[in-house]
């Protein structure tokens, strides 16, 4: 697969890398966002993406192209090209619903991932909430999230429970329902790292679903349930630091006020 670091349009990369491939007109699809697209030669599918922050160093997108490739297909869209900005990934025939699969199914699909061989390095959450106060608006950096910072920073991260790939964004949205079951999308944010962390930052709408999630996982994993439930609640409130400073920190970049209303919510949970 070509590492070009030179940046190409995606109609340079289709004509390139892609000249057997035709450009299907633009559809709504989860996982596409900014110039990603669909492109089809007969009944073979790709997405192709960029990635999806300019801003953001381009060895982290380079990193979700080897996490992909590390990974087996039962978990994640096979990666296919990698080069010139751009990435391409077997398409996922499939559906995203509104909500996660229930409770046992997604437990099996985590464990099954966390079972895999580590990626390579390790997730740190202390300098992205650092990078996140710092490039937030400075009318936005409060007392309280200043106080939250610096005692997450005296108490220092939990010792992991047990290392494994993460995927980092789980939700309901980055989970593709397949004939052949629950495939994961979406790895910008994948590392090694505790699985009680993993379950810590799942997308649940309830703590009670969390609960039941944490229980199931830890059936699937013969781990001491407890022991779990307490490591998932070491994590959050690093999870809510980590969520409150994302959206800080695309209020800044955006001016978006659902960023706003999104970081007020969890600042009130403090």
């Amino acid at each position: 697969m070509p590492f070009n670091s030179s940046k190409l349009s995606r109609d340079e990369i289709v004509a390139r890398y892609f000249p057997h491939y035709r450009l299907l007109a633009p559809q709504p699809h989860t996982g596409l966002s900014g110039a990603s697209c669909i492109i089809e030669q007969g009944t073979h599918r790709l997405v192709l993406r960029q990635h999806h922050d300019p801003r953001a160093p381009a060895f982290l997108f380079r990193r979700q192209y080897h996490a992909l490739r590390r990974l087996p297909a039962s978990l994640v869209p096979t990666p296919r090209f990698f080069g010139g900005g751009w990435m391409a990934v077997d398409y996922l025939a499939g559906e995203t619903k509104s909500v996660l699969p229930d409770a046992q199914t997604l437990a099996t699909m985590l464990y099954h991932l966390h079972r895999q061989p580590r990626l390579g390095w390790r997730i740190a959450l202390l300098p992205l909430l650092e990078q996140y106060w710092q490039q937030a608006a400075p009318g936005r950096r409060t007392p309280l999230w200043l106080a939250q910072l610096k005692r997450l920073r005296h108490r220092g991260e939990p010792r992991p429970l047990r290392l494994a790939p993460l995927h980092m964004d789980v939700h309901a949205g980055n989970v593709v329902h397949t004939p052949e079951g629950v495939r994961l999308i979406d790895w910008e944010y994948a590392g090694d790292g505790d699985v009680a962390l993993e379950l810590a930052a799942v997308w649940m709408e309830t703590e009670a679903t969390r609960r039941t999630l944490v229980e199931a996982y830890a059936r699937t994993a013969a781990l001491s349930a407890p022991a779990l439930l307490q490591q998932v609640a070491r994590w959050r409130p690093w999870v809510r630091m980590l969520m409150a400073g994302w959206y800080e920190l695309r209020l800044a970049q955006s001016g978006n006020q659902q960023f706003k209303a999104l970081a007020d919510e969890i600042w009130r949970q403090f």
